[in-house]
């Protein structure tokens, strides 16, 4: 199933799509997740070898989606103890096929720390 995260006005919604058109599943605040268009669907599996830096757009009883870069990146959320904060930047490593979050310290493009 094709599945996308829409935020704009302070508000984050998950849609699916259906025979062509967008629907909305669940509405919520968007929190700390920056207004835009992100295509879940598109997400690649995390590599559990590497260290995956970014801020978490969405979790589900599946799945943790976590964007990197220009790219989202999707981490079984059953290799999680307990799930990311959305919003939150964390920095996800593999230990023992586990995955441990922790908050990353991150400043942005303008230089301003976080």
């Amino acid at each position: 199933m094709k599945q996308r995260l829409l935020v704009m006005n302070g508000q984050k919604i998950v849609q699916h799509e259906q025979e062509g058109r967008w629907l909305n599943d669940k509405v919520e605040k968007a929190g700390l997740v920056k207004p835009g268009i992100y295509n879940l669907y598109l997400a690649s599996q995390a590599d559990k070898t590497k260290t995956h830096d970014g801020v978490i757009l969405h979790v589900d009883k599946d799945s943790v989606f976590q964007q990197v870069g220009k790219n989202v990146v999707k981490h079984d959320r059953v290799n999680f103890v307990k799930a990311p904060a959305i919003g939150s930047h964390s920095s996800i490593t593999y230990d023992q096929g586990k995955a441990i979050a922790s908050v990353a310290s991150h400043v942005s493009s303008r230089g301003v720390s976080r």
